[in-house]
């Protein structure tokens, strides 16, 4: 038997060998953040999303938040069978980290090395589990999953079930993240091209149907639900209306945009000029469309977070390894520093191993963040949890069971977004009349916020003043817990 940790012959890798080790470097990578509160704003409101589905809600109807619904699915899965746990859904997102390398390992080994297509998937590992928000289970792993499987069928033989099998997956994926249409479209629009430089017209127009039939079911299976309780009009605009006004908010615009994607095009074609990436190849020139359909969805979206760009990273790591691979052999006495950089890439890991060490000894939890201590305060000291508000460390709701004061504060942010409001089926038609509402009719005992930063987005100077002049004159702070402030609303 081989040892799975040794690779003597790249060309012996086989799927289940790949996948072992992926599924370990994911884990090894990923583990210490099982135990975090929360990594990401956005993780944080999925997973309270996910809750209210398994508690029998549909998204959309008790809470609300600008994301598809599978997305939401995926959290409510997890919680109706493994319950309340940081760990399970963390899990969950490591295996399809794992899962997302080995598809890009498929794609890679169809038109490259195995060697190369095993450094890639390691390589994607990496770049989806490292640097700020990657570490939780955002959206984007979920519809990358997805559209890196659906793309992978578009490398295998050309027969029927795979182009519907590819398009239900890409159904999966949009419903997932709704700017995965744009690469979707664009694939779509490079198969057709190619069918007609082939003179395969009608066998081209047959498979694309059928992967437009694929899309399009999946898409009509998530109205089901709601058009059996009656209510497809609050999908149609939580799902397509809603995401269309946000693109157009005031904060966003195309030209944020352009540095990112001169960088991205500039690299692209230095690659296919100096034929250092063949541009000749089949495989190369349909990574290079879902790479342009994927940054045009940025361009469109008006900004480039840093887990956006974990929906580009397995097609552009495959041309990006290629062509590394190009370079001259490293002479034997630079290994060594090449190892050592390659162990020093996952430092954020190696810190918040000891940080959960360090928690546990101090606090007696491996368990850590503001989002788990903020709530075991309030527990501890039996402060209203009821009625409450978390205008930060919103995970709060979930560990204390509760939900948030109103439909369009489950994730705080979206409180103050105007343009949204007219697709929540909400009473309230503004941000500042929802805040209003929440201080004064609702009047939360316990408010939650967090030292050293505004309550609102800076540039938000009405929606800020109103709650800090709000809060001096209706609140005390009873406690600060690291810098979560709470907040008791005065008799």
């Amino acid at each position: 038997m081989h040892n799975p940790f040794v690779i003597r012959d790249y060309e012996d890798l086989n799927w289940n060998r790949v996948l072992f080790i992926l599924v370990l470097v994911a884990l090894i990578i990923r583990f210490p953040f099982f135990f975090r509160d929360y990594v990401d704003r956005d993780e944080s409101t999925f997973i309270i999303m996910g809750q209210s589905w398994a508690d029998g809600h549909l998204p959309y109807t008790q809470l609300w938040d600008l994301k598809p619904p599978i997305t939401f699915l995926f959290f409510a899965s997890v919680i109706k069978i493994f319950g309340q746990s940081f760990i399970a859904i963390r899990l969950f997102g490591s295996l399809m980290v794992a899962i997302t390398a080995l598809f890009t390992y498929g794609i890679a080994a169809k038109i490259t090395s195995k060697k190369i297509a095993f450094w890639v998937a390691l390589f994607c590992v990496f770049f989806q589990s490292l640097f700020g928000s990657l570490q939780g289970v955002m959206s984007e792993h979920i519809c990358t999953l997805f559209f890196v499987a659906g793309v992978y069928l578009l490398f295998c033989r050309k027969v029927w079930f795979l182009y519907l099998a590819s398009g239900l997956l890409f159904g999966l994926s949009i419903m997932s993240k709704l700017n995965m249409a744009y690469p979707v479209f664009v694939v779509g629009l490079f198969l057709l091209w190619e069918g007609f430089k082939q003179r395969k017209i009608a066998s081209t127009i047959v498979n694309l149907a059928l992967m437009v039939l694929g899309t399009f079911l999946i898409v009509l299976l998530t109205a089901l639900p709601y058009y059996l309780e009656g209510n497809t009009q609050i999908w149609w605009q939580s799902i397509f209306k809603a995401p269309m006004a946000y693109s157009e908010g005031k904060f966003h615009s195309p030209l944020k945009t352009l540095p990112f994607l001169v960088v991205i095009l500039g690299l692209l074609a230095v690659g296919f000029k100096t034929k250092v990436i063949d541009y000749k190849s089949r495989g190369l020139q349909l990574l290079t469309a879902v790479t342009l359909g994927i940054l045009l969805s940025f361009m469109q979206a008006g900004k480039v977070n840093g887990h956006y760009l974990i929906q580009l990273y397995p097609f552009i790591l495959i041309p990006m390894g290629m062509a590394v691979a190009k370079l001259p052999p490293l002479q034997k006495k630079f290994k060594p520093i090449i190892i050592i950089l390659l162990l020093l890439i996952p430092m954020e890991s190696y810190l918040e191993y000891a940080n959960i060490i360090s928690n546990k000894i101090k606090k007696g939890s491996f368990f850590n963040g503001e989002g788990v201590d903020v709530p075991r305060y309030i527990m501890d000291h039996h402060l209203e949890t009821e009625n409450i508000f978390f205008t930060e460390y919103h995970i709060g709701y979930w560990v204390l069971g509760v939900s948030p004061p109103t439909k369009a504060a489950t994730h705080p942010s979206n409180i103050t977004r105007e343009e949204l409001f007219p697709y929540m089926q909400n009473p309230r038609q503004t941000g500042m009349e929802e805040l209003k509402y929440i201080m004064e009719i609702i009047q939360p005992k316990t408010l939650v916020a967090r030292k050293g930063k505004e309550i609102f987005d800076k540039k938000l100077l009405e929606y800020n003043a109103y709650i800090d002049t709000y809060l001096a004159e209706h609140y005390t702070l009873v406690a600060t817990v690291d810098r979560g402030l709470i907040y008791q609303r005065l008799k």
